[in-house]
């Protein structure tokens, strides 16, 4: 009898330690892949899942997007220029079977990929490109990897360059070339102010030889503006075409002045 008991506590220890070997919770953002006998058997959906003790094997498949860091890379541009660019790589798992059966590791194998491809982007653009264009480089980068990495039921969506490192030369280079072309551009536009001062003053000059006595308004008008402006003495020359109108009145009187 007392065999009896213990043969059945066994037992109830031997069927526990099998159920918790047998029940497997999966999470909302994950899948379970399931392998019997190391082939694949069927994709278990989140919640408690039950599987067959020892020849049932589940692995959890993350479906969550997975940020991924790209190492910095050195590398050269189609106009030989050495750099170093790094990037971050956005993926989901939507096929948890493809990911499992046809890649050893899809984490390890996107991030490779993504090393590779970067390189050959990075390589087929001019730097001036890669400085100015970061986003038509982005897609490029997105579409060739999500290309690469569909038969894995993976998708890329989206990949950002992060960082570009120049030579310290071509630092120094590109920042005296920027200086030169704003002084060629402050000079431009000091020339286009001269040049439109010069036209005013030409137009100016056109009005009053039409109309001289615009010239004689223009002078009164100067005179009033210094007087107001400064309270000392002033002496300035009078134009002779202010005080002929004069001259000829005196003159006129003169002659008619009886003798």
């Amino acid at each position: 009898m007392q065999q009896l008991g213990s043969g059945f506590i066994v037992a109830i220890v031997v069927f526990l330690i099998l159920m918790y070997m047998s029940i497997r919770r999966v999470m909302e953002w994950e899948r379970g892949v399931v392998l019997r006998l190391g082939k694949f058997q069927s994709v278990r959906g989140p919640g408690l899942r039950w599987i067959w003790p020892i020849i049932d094997q589940l692995i959890k498949v993350e479906t969550r997007t997975i940020t991924m860091d790209v190492p910095k890379q050195d590398m050269m541009t189609r106009d030989n220029v050495p750099v170093q660019v790094d990037a971050v790589v956005f993926f989901q798992v939507l096929n948890a079977k493809d990911a499992i059966v046809k890649v050893e590791n899809f984490v390890k194998a996107t991030s490779l990929k993504s090393q590779t491809m970067l390189r050959s982007i990075i390589g087929q653009s001019e730097l001036d490109e890669l400085l100015a264009q970061r986003e038509k480089i982005n897609r490029e980068l997105q579409t060739v990897i999500d290309e690469q990495t569909e038969p894995w039921g993976i998708k890329v969506s989206a990949v950002d360059v992060r960082d570009v490192v120049l030579p310290e030369g071509m630092k120094r280079s590109m920042a005296t070339q920027a200086e030169v072309e704003r002084e060629r551009r402050a000079k431009i536009i000091n020339a286009e102010g001269e040049f439109q001062a010069a036209q005013r003053l030409a137009d100016a000059a056109e009005i009053i030889g039409k109309n001289p006595i615009a010239l004689q308004l223009r002078y009164l008008q100067t005179l009033r503006e210094v007087a107001s402006e400064h309270n000392s003495t002033t002496i300035f020359p009078v134009p002779i075409d202010l005080l002929t109108p004069f001259m000829k009145m005196a003159a006129k009187m003169t002659e008619e002045k009886p003798e």
